[in-house]
């Protein structure tokens, strides 16, 4: 049993990297914030502090954990903790900034990865927050509330889809989010392009989006998409890289942060694409089907 496990411990490790998710990565991580503000030592020093909050919560049932337990055959667990959470409150203004972790893949290069992206965001949207404070004069209320964590969309054999959210209220308020999409046998992230065979199915599922939201609008006056030929700001359509996620059912699923595709009011929205108008364009049926 124990060379069974050896064996096949080595066999993930040799699994290929997508040449493409250093690149990913790297540029994430290399990405320079909207803003670069001066931070003062005391601000350093308090987010030293903070991120020395670490949590244990890890998503998965007590039930589970239990069954788990009973297996005799020890299997590889991969999940999403919660590393860092972070909350601080001043100036009539908030911030609640919880930071995942993926863990249990035999892909280290990939974990590692990830992490760093996910910690790198964490930081950023850390330094935006404590700079818009040190900005205000005395006495003077900030009004702002900053809420950014994660959620588990997809946890399957097949796939784990996470996506990490940001909500900002100030003056108005938005919405922004990111996904990322493992493939847990072969531990590889997948893209929008890796799912299909060639580039025609941003026109495709560029056309579909748009069908959807003139029907959504003559269903509900309540909704608005900027979707009219004759507008500036029309939905054009999407690109390679959109951010998307494949919910349990096995569907294709778009997203767009606030304004992205809608009025702020709207929020961000989704778009669920039905397979029949991709299943030609698909590399398989592995992920959506």
């Amino acid at each position: 049993m124990e060379k069974k496990l050896k064996d096949l411990r080595e066999e993930y490790l040799k699994i290929p990297i997508p040449k493409e998710l250093n690149d990913v990565v790297q540029a994430a991580l290399n990405e320079k914030p909207r803003k670069k503000p001066r931070v003062g030592r005391n601000i350093l020093v308090s987010a030293a502090a903070a991120l020395l909050i670490v949590t244990a919560s890890v998503n998965i049932s007590p039930a589970a954990a239990k069954a788990m337990s009973n297996i005799p055959i020890v299997e590889k667990v991969i999940k999403v903790i919660t590393f860092v959470e972070w909350k601080e409150e001043a100036n009539n203004s908030s911030a609640v900034i919880k930071t995942p972790a993926i863990s249990g893949l035999e892909n280290k290069q990939l974990e590692d990865s990830l992490n760093k992206k996910y910690l790198s965001e964490s930081k950023q949207l850390y330094q935006e927050f404590t700079d818009s404070m040190s900005k205000l004069k005395e006495g003077e209320k900030g009004n702002i509330s900053v809420e950014s964590g994660y959620v588990i969309l997809t946890d399957n054999e097949t796939i784990l889809s996470v996506q990490r959210y940001t909500d900002t209220i100030s003056a108005s308020s938005s919405t922004e989010s990111q996904f990322d999409t493992v493939d847990k046998k072969n531990e590889v992230l997948l893209t929008l392009n890796s799912l299909f065979k060639d580039d025609r199915y941003l026109q495709v599922i560029s056309e579909n989006i748009k069908e959807q939201m003139k029907r959504q609008m003559a269903e509900d006056p309540e909704k608005i998409y900027w979707v009219e030929d004759d507008d500036f700001t029309a939905f054009k359509g999407i690109d390679e890289n959109q951010n998307f996620y494949i919910n349990e059912d096995g569907k294709l699923v778009i997203a767009f942060n606030s304004y992205e595709a809608a009025p702020g009011y709207m929020g961000a929205v989704e778009f669920i694409i039905p397979t029949k108008v991709l299943s030609d364009l698909l590399v398989g049926d592995q992920y959506i089907h």
